[in-house]
């Protein structure tokens, strides 16, 4: 079987992409959502995969997702991050808006992420805890593809708020509405051994990873490269 090419697929995320850019990793970034990442490590369009996609039933981050989108290989989930995700609204809150559910019924526009992204999916299982759905929000046009994205939809004026990551907030507000969202990094069992994984895991090693991580804020990086599944 041909290697894959070095290219990153899978949720967007202002640390790990900064780093695959600062260690020499080598690896391209194809941003795609959580659910399209393991896609695309399964049919052999990448070499590393990252996702944030929660069990409704369980609770359990990453390990039903991974073991439904890859099977009859070996596979190895290794941990990234614990990340802060909340409403980003405008600088100051000027709606004054309380939470989730206030957003909602108060007919706040919301800026939406793709199909498949995980915090998607995570803003529609945080909508059925309140009772809602996702046919009770008013959008605004055009999903977007990252937390950056969506962040400049609200500070443009073109959104009030949506489910974005405190990293990337910025100077507006953010309400945390889920402190220990787990993110991971999947990859074929062999290729954690090849010299991109190898690069990127020892520069998130380092002191300049560790102050990145504490000025973007939101991130809990002590068990960054510890093995969650190996299958």
């Amino acid at each position: 079987m041909a290697p894959p090419p070095p290219i990153y697929a899978g949720s967007n995320d202002p640390l790990l992409e900064w780093a695959l850019r600062q260690s020499g990793s080598g690896l391209a970034v194809r941003v795609a959502g959580s659910t399209q990442g393991l896609e695309e490590l399964a049919s052999g369009r990448a070499l590393l995969a990252g996702c944030h996609l929660i069990d409704p039933a369980s609770g359990t981050w990453n390990i039903p997702a991974v073991r439904s989108h890859l099977t009859g290989a070996s596979h190895v989930v290794i941990h990234w991050a614990k990340r802060v995700q909340g409403l980003i609204t405008a600088p100051g809150n000027p709606l004054k808006i309380t939470g989730l559910e206030d957003a909602v019924r108060r007919g706040c526009r919301f800026a939406l992420r793709g199909p498949g992204a995980g915090s998607q999916l995570l803003l529609e299982m945080l909508l059925a805890r309140c009772g809602l759905s996702r046919d009770a929000l008013v959008v605004a046009p055009n999903p977007v593809e990252t937390h950056a994205d969506l962040a400049a939809m609200i500070a443009t004026g073109d959104a009030d708020c949506g489910l974005g990551l405190q990293a990337a907030a910025g100077a507006l507000a953010f309400l945390p509405l889920l402190h220990d969202e787990c993110f991971d990094l999947v990859m074929a069992r062999r290729d954690y051994f090849e010299p991109p994984v190898q690069a990127l895991m020892a520069f998130a090693a380092t002191r300049e990873f560790t102050r990145r991580a504490d000025y973007l804020g939101g991130y809990d990086i002590a068990q960054c490269g510890a093995v969650r599944w190996n299958g």
